[in-house]
């Protein structure tokens, strides 16, 4: 809505603005195009026209909403998700994904996906073997070993850091 509001105070044609992108009537003029990117910085958004730089975060959003808002994880491979959604291969996806952000996509999801891991286990619902399950993972071990090579706590840890401090505040 907001990008579709400053297209609008510039009167700049489109044909489809969506979440990370915007289709153009016409390609912009260089004093449209820094009007429109002055704009969008005030309202803390970055106007890309790098198409690699798009489809590292088409990839990042791609990720992102699969680990964190999909009821379930998909049950193909995260590497066939990824070609499928983006309609590229997943080698160059891979290749450029590392080249841009430094990590490897493997790596972004896993910290996603312990991110996700942490926020059930302060939810507190569930238990580690149907987190476990939730997110896709083999065991509770292959859980356990990837958490704590990513937040150097294992899994009972945390989730007693979380009671910890939940007792503490309740003692003021």
């Amino acid at each position: 809505m907001l990008v579709k509001a400053e297209l609008k105070k510039l009167h700049i044609a489109y044909k489809i603005v969506d979440l990370g992108e915007a289709d153009l009537e016409e390609p912009l003029s260089d004093e449209q195009y820094s009007e429109l990117k002055i704009l969008l910085a005030k309202s803390g958004l970055e106007l890309m026209d790098d198409k690699k730089a798009m489809l590292v975060e088409k990839i990042k959003n791609v990720i992102i909403e699969m680990v964190h808002y999909a009821d379930e994880l998909p049950e193909i491979n995260f590497s066939d998700y990824l070609s499928e959604k983006l309609n590229h291969n997943y080698t160059y996806l891979s290749n450029l994904f590392s080249e841009v952000k430094g990590i490897t996509i493997e790596h972004f999801i896993i910290i996603h996906k312990i991110e996700k891991v942490k926020e059930l286990i302060m939810y507190d619902e569930l238990n580690l073997t149907q987190i476990a399950f939730k997110m896709n993972y083999s065991s509770v071990a292959h859980l356990s070993n990837q958490f704590k090579k990513i937040t150097g706590l294992t899994p009972s840890f945390f989730k007693g850091l979380k009671d910890k401090r939940r007792s503490s505040l309740e003692d003021m």
